[in-house]
């Protein structure tokens, strides 16, 4: 059956904002570590591909997919066991990685985060092998019209798990105590300290929650697209990046509306014109962010310190 324009376009609308949620749960890391300490962290995107192999393996160790269990609880009971996983992997990273660099130059850092990039890739490849592998169906696939769109319990999933993890973290930043701590760290690291602030801990924290916020994402992501692989990581990892700069990185709402707009930017622009461009457009968007707003949609100029 053909698709009108409208029901095409509200389709890929949908299938957008799919993309673009998990996109945003990985752009959330990516801010978090900028606002805390003024660092990209380019093996953020390689701790998702971390996080889909953990609930892959998981998963596959307790029979949960394809002929074992599956439902709600399950995908819930692995998503959780792969957050943790990759949250103490945040914060070995961060302890021993990025500490030892933090009074150096930026440069240092930003080398050292492409390091451990590439060493999570080539390990990843080690560990897990090269070839591609089929992720556990955690939820049996349905499909159900609502109006002139069809859409997946998958789709509901990835959005409806997306919604309260960043509310959550909302919860986390502007109710609790450590969420006070890491605004003040991100405003001053000094003078949060002479205020009695354990620095170090705040930051360790970002990473852990950073972390286990891109796990999620990768177990979302084996959900929506079941193939997983060690290289995971590069592209999304940098979509999210982008994403992030689109926002107005260190902003988290702005996190979350620049992955929204990749993700639909990405779907409108395989739907409309040829998927040979859904990577192209990010690189489009950066330069075109960089140019004309470089302090992202929701950013506001802040005067660097060297």
């Amino acid at each position: 059956m053909l698709k009108t324009p409208l029901q095409l376009f509200v389709q890929q609308l949908i299938n957008g904002i799919s993309l673009g949620a998990i996109y945003a749960l990985i752009a959330l890391g990516y801010t978090m570590v900028y606002g805390i300490l003024r660092l990209i962290n380019f093996a953020h995107g390689d701790v998702y591909m971390v996080g889909a192999f953990a609930g892959y393996y998981i998963a596959r160790t307790v029979g949960i997919g394809h002929a074992g269990a599956s439902g709600p609880l399950p995908f819930f009971a692995v998503m959780v066991a792969s957050m943790a996983i990759c949250a103490v992997l945040g914060f070995v990273i961060e302890r021993g990685a990025y500490r030892p660099l933090r009074r150096t130059h930026r440069l240092n850092a930003l080398i050292t985060a492409i390091g451990v990039s590439l060493l999570l890739e080539n390990l990843g490849q080690i560990i897990f092998g090269a070839d591609p592998k089929l992720f556990p169906e955690l939820v049996s696939r349905t499909t159900f019209s609502l109006g002139i769109v069809q859409i997946s319990n998958v789709q509901l999933i990835v959005v409806g798990t997306a919604v309260a993890l960043t509310l959550g973290l909302q919860f986390i930043v502007h109710r609790t105590r450590m969420g006070t701590a890491m605004r003040a760290v991100s405003f001053s690291h000094d003078a949060a300290g002479l205020m009695g602030i354990n620095t170090n801990r705040v930051i360790s924290f970002t990473f852990v929650l950073g972390s286990a916020l891109a796990a999620a994402a990768g177990i979302l992501v084996g959900l929506y697209n079941p193939k997983i692989d060690p290289l995971m990581g590069i592209m999304p990892g940098l979509k999210a990046f982008v994403a992030a700069v689109l926002g107005g990185i260190g902003n988290i709402p702005g996190a979350i509306l620049g992955g929204l707009i990749m993700g639909t930017a990405e779907t409108l622009t395989v739907g409309y014109l040829s998927s040979t461009y859904r990577d192209a457009i990010t690189f489009v968007i950066l330069v075109a962010v960089l140019l004309f707003r470089p302090t992202g949609l929701l950013g506001t100029p802040q005067r660097a310190k060297f």
